[in-house]
């Protein structure tokens, strides 16, 4: 429900059209990785575990997994954020990384408590994470072997299916996109703070990556999604 308000944080559950995505997730997973059996991890909120309802599969859940904490800006709007915090706007705009909202976290702490689940994640096999969207940015660009100051600017659309498999010296990826509307809640350095439409999916690329190849093991594939 946040996302169709451009509200942030929070644990509020899915709208219509989060609960249409989480119908057709099964149908995305079985074309991305076909019969195999996989895990599910969600974070501890209400919206991945009502994403994940209709997956076949063993599911658990990690707060590591919860969506960056906004502290006093939760709930709110990223306009509502401007006008009322516009130093804090500022500050976090300037540097997305290392800002950390007043009693809340920063990317950076983010990345620092996702160390176990990366950790889990390297000697894990077919994992399936349904989570939030700071999160998976700092996933993502952890596989492939980007910047994680970085992260903050990657845009990880909603209802897509993001598949990643980590080689010798490099991690291909694959998008698998609903046919389910949702709004893009990404936005550019130096933006307007506000919500648009996401584009169609054949309109949309993966996002550009800065920095060196990653040398990772080659495991089975990471599927990814996040929850709205």
């Amino acid at each position: 429900m946040y996302n169709v308000s451009g509200q942030i944080g929070g644990d509020a559950n899915l709208s219509a059209r989060g609960q249409k995505y989480a119908q057709v997730l099964p149908d995305l997973v079985k074309q991305s990785a076909g019969d195999r059996p996989l895990t599910v991890w969600t974070s501890t909120l209400k919206r991945t575990a009502q994403t994940a309802h209709h997956l076949p599969y063993e599911k658990l859940s990690w707060k590591a997994l919860d969506e960056l904490d906004s502290g006093v800006c939760d709930g709110l709007t990223y306009a509502e954020i401007e006008q009322q915090y516009p130093h804090d706007f500022k500050a976090r705009d300037e540097d997305k990384y290392n800002y950390r909202y007043t009693g809340g976290e920063s990317y950076r702490d983010v990345v620092i408590r996702l160390e176990p689940i990366i950790m889990e994640l390297e000697r894990s096999e077919n994992i399936l994470i349904v989570t939030h969207q700071a999160v998976l940015r700092c996933i993502y660009a952890y596989f492939m072997g980007s910047a994680q100051d970085k992260s903050p600017w990657m845009n990880v659309p909603l209802h897509c299916l993001i598949k990643l498999t980590p080689r010798a010296y490099n991690t291909e990826e694959e998008r698998i996109y609903a046919d389910v509307p949702a709004v893009s809640t990404w936005r550019e350095k130096g933006s307007k703070a506000e919500h648009s439409a996401t584009p169609d999916a054949s309109q949309i690329g993966s996002p550009s990556i800065d920095g060196q190849t990653k040398e990772t093991p080659n495991v089975p594939a990471l599927n990814v999604t996040s929850a709205s």
